[in-house]
C-alpha cells in the first residue's frame, strides 16, 4: 500500500487507512480516487498536487 501527500499542505492519504470521512473505505487504491478530489485539509483540487511518499 502507498501514501500519497499533499504538495500544499502535510495532509496524507494513505491507501491502507483511506479516508473514511470522504468516502474512501481502507484498502482503497489511490488509482480509484477521482482526479479532481481535493484536498480535505487545504482545498487542492487535483490528484496530480499529491505526491507519493512512501510505499510498503
Amino acid at each position: 500500500m502507498a501514501k500519497y501527500q499533499c504538495d500544499n499542505c502535510d495532509y496524507v492519504y494513505d491507501e491502507a487507512e483511506g479516508a473514511p470521512k470522504e468516502g474512501f473505505p481502507a484498502g482503497t487504491p489511490w488509482a480509484t480516487v477521482p482526479d479532481d478530489w481535493p484536498c480535505p485539509d487545504c482545498a487542492v483540487r487535483e490528484k496530480i498536487d499529491f505526491e507519493r511518499v512512501e510505499s510498503e
